[in-house]
This record gives structure tokens, C-alpha cells and sequence, in this order.
């Protein structure tokens, strides 16, 4: 793995999926440690929002001290990614059901569907990992959309609690880095 993720740029988007940030914390030093030059970047409320999970300060803190570099988390941060075609790859860990509605319907008005989107117009990949309780509900369509355009792929994912959450669907984290190959 090290050799196809050395000194690839990466950039390592994560919305607001909280429970799932260690988990993707977990991803993002396995493919630092793989040699890739990672570029953090946080949707506003990701960045901003405490929960019972992280205070926003720390989870800042993380990420960063895993990129080495500061966080983008303005529109105005994130729209230089395409035109100085910044990144090899654009990773969305975890990524939610309402990033992912707003990438299937074009919507670019957060720091996160805004990279993806200045991204995508070179023609480069978007990896999803999807955390969302309504992945085989309302968001199946939107999830299915993105499958079919070009330039969408998705880390392996599964229903992660189907008795008390039958809707919900989870990326499996740990995949992140085989799913960047």
C-alpha cells in the first residue's frame, strides 16, 4: 500500500457524522503513516460544533496535528482547490446524508460540497464514506445518483445497526486507505 500512497495529495474532507471520527482519525494516520501529503479540511459545523464526542478545539487539534497543516473550513479556503488543482484525491470521511444529498442535487454551499465540487472539475476522483441513518431510506436515491456519475466512488459500507436503525448505513473506516489505491 505505502508505495501507491507516497506522495499522493490527498485531501480529507469530514462533515458532521461525530460519532465516526475516530474512526476516521484512525484512517487519515494510516495513510499519513502510507506516505500520503494529507490537506485537512472541515465542514462548517464539523468544525465549529462540541458534541459528546470531541469539544470542536480538539478535534481541530487531532486533524491537524495528523495533516501537519492548518484546516480549511471556509468557502473562501476551499474554492482554490481546482483551479490550482490541488489534490490527486478528495476523500469525504464520514461523509452524511446531507453532504450527500447536496452533492447528488449540485449544491455547493458548504466548505466540503464546495471542494468536492472545484475538485471535480479536473476530471479527478472523490472517495465517499457515508455514515448516515438513512442510507436505505430517503438517501438511497441520492446514494445511488452519486454511484452513477463519474469521478464518485465509495468506501464499503454496511447497515451498521439494522434492529434499532434498519435505514442506517456506515462506511467501514478502516477501508479508507485500500479504497484510496
Amino acid at each position: 500500500m505505502a508505495d501507491l500512497l507516497k506522495g499522493a495529495r490527498i485531501g480529507c474532507a469530514m462533515t458532521g457524522s461525530f460519532c465516526m471520527f475516530e474512526k476516521t482519525f484512525e484512517a487519515f494516520r494510516a495513510l499519513r503513516a502510507a506516505g500520503a501529503e494529507l490537506t485537512p479540511i472541515m465542514s462548517e459545523n464539523a468544525y465549529g460544533l462540541d458534541t459528546r464526542f470531541y469539544s470542536a478545539p480538539l478535534a481541530r487539534e487531532i486533524f491537524e496535528g495528523i495533516c501537519g497543516c492548518a484546516i480549511l473550513h471556509t468557502i473562501p479556503d476551499v474554492e482554490p482547490i481546482g483551479p490550482k488543482k490541488l489534490f490527486d484525491l478528495l476523500i469525504v470521511a464520514p461523509a452524511t446524508g446531507n453532504t450527500i444529498a447536496k452533492l447528488a442535487g449540485g449544491i455547493a454551499d458548504t466548505s466540503v460540497t464546495l471542494a468536492v465540487k472545484s475538485h471535480l472539475r479536473n476530471g479527478n476522483p472523490a472517495l465517499l464514506a457515508v455514515s448516515t441513518n438513512d442510507g436505505l431510506a430517503r438517501n438511497a436515491k441520492n446514494i445511488g445518483s452519486l454511484m452513477a456519475m463519474r469521478h464518485f466512488y465509495f468506501v464499503p459500507y454496511s447497515q451498521d445497526a439494522p434492529e434499532g436503525k434498519p435505514a442506517s448505513v456506515v462506511a467501514h473506516m478502516s477501508l479508507i486507505p485500500e479504497a484510496a489505491e
